[in-house]
């Protein structure tokens, strides 16, 4: 059954739709009457229900230039455009309908999907995720799409971090499918592209990554072992392999993680993250001289990665280099404002240098952004992400 069949009318609206501008005649001639809105409405309605989808199209166009505050309308025209593949008319009915209806939050889902179907993967994100934010009425549908495209508009646009949450939340509530395998797999692969992108030689490599992708997020951990131990096996030298391996094994054999990350920077040298797991993996331990030269590397390579600058100022603090550490931490603050770990280290930093009121100041903002992240998280029951631990 079609995505828009499924959903019933919940009231939403979006930015204007431009209809057709009628020019006038170049000669006089007697206006034709104005159309009834009721009989149009009607014969819309019954060629929508009986599959006339362009007849359909027509008289809802023709409905809504007679009464352009026609919400129920605008959803119609929109989801017809939708189910015929046309994203950019479905975005400007859809845009039209969260107008009339700003907080119906399946318009907002629909108007982001029709985002996406369009090919504005970036502009999605945000829609999407305010239509998630005020909820779809328990169509199940239509939160499982809305995750989806979220999830692979994070994987097109290069945000994989940001992916892990709506993959996870699709991992834990559907079975094993090749359209959410796909999708992970390119996920664990960090490659910014759809899964209808995918070349014909790679399709192999990422159906297995994204198989083991998806056994670890559903929390089939036995399962999910044996299926990164294939891909490694079947793939020693493909980048971010060895990187996903270790990510898996990090909470239970951390040394086999290491030897993992380790492998990952033979064969990527650059990979930041694998710089930045393995730094955080050794500051959890203690060995900070050992994690120098990991959070260094990262800090070079991605300077304006929050992560990377918390590692190094960790790092450094600790090993008493402190007015060095406090400006890489202070950086870290200033890049991810919002990020509860950075000020937790920097209030550390600021006690360690005797900064009492600066410490305190830090500590409290910490508190603040931990107990926010704790509600917004219990109420969306988000997973947590397991990459670049701070």
């Amino acid at each position: 059954m079609p995505l828009i069949a499924s959903l019933k009318l919940v009231c939403f609206v979006l930015p204007g739709l431009l209809l057709p501008v009628s020019y006038p005649p170049a000669r006089a001639e007697t206006p034709a009457p104005p159309e009834s809105f009721d009989v149009l409405s009607r014969e819309a309605q019954a060629a929508r229900e009986s599959g006339r989808v362009d007849e359909a199209v027509d008289l809802y166009r023709r409905a809504l230039a007679v009464r352009g505050d026609w919400d129920e309308g605008w959803w119609y025209f929109g989801t017809l455009h939708y189910e015929a593949g046309r994203g950019k008319e479905a975005r400007q009915a859809f845009a039209r309908f969260v107008e009339l209806k700003p907080d119906s939050g399946p318009g907002f889902t629909l108007l982001g999907l029709s985002t996406f179907l369009a090919g504005d993967h970036a502009a999605a994100i945000e829609e999407i995720q305010k239509g998630l934010e005020l909820g779809v009425g328990g169509n199940a549908e239509l939160l499982r799409a809305g995750r989806h495209q979220l999830a692979l508009a994070f994987v097109k646009t290069g945000q994989f971090e940001r992916a892990v949450q709506p993959f996870t939340q699709l991992a834990r509530t559907s079975p094993e499918a090749p359209w959410l395998l796909d999708a992970i797999g390119l996920m664990v692969l960090r490659s910014a592209a759809l899964p209808s992108e995918v070349p014909q030689e790679r399709r192999e490599l990422v159906r297995l990554a994204g198989r083991a992708g998806y056994l670890h997020l559903s929390l089939h951990a036995e399962e999910a072992g044996k299926a990164y131990d294939a891909l490694v096996a079947a793939h020693p030298n493909e980048p971010w392999v060895h990187y996903a391996h270790a990510v898996f094994l990090l909470r239970s054999d951390s040394e086999r993680a290491l030897a993992e990350l380790r492998r990952e920077l033979e064969v990527k040298p650059d990979n930041v993250m694998a710089h930045l797991e393995i730094a955080f993996e050794l500051i959890l331990r203690g060995e900070n001289s050992a994690a120098r030269p990991f959070a260094e590397r990262a800090a070079a390579l991605a300077p304006g990665l929050f992560a990377a600058r918390n590692a190094k100022g960790r790092v450094l603090v600790e090993l008493g280099e402190l007015e060095t550490g406090i400006l890489e931490l202070e950086e870290a603050v200033r890049l991810a404002p919002e990020s509860p770990e950075v000020h937790f280290a920097l209030a550390r930093a600021y006690s360690k240098a005797g900064r009492a009121e600066d410490a305190a100041r830090e500590r409290d903002t910490f508190a603040r952004l931990d107990r926010e992240r704790r509600e917004k998280r219990a109420s969306q029951a988000g997973p947590r992400t397991e990459a670049a631990r701070p």
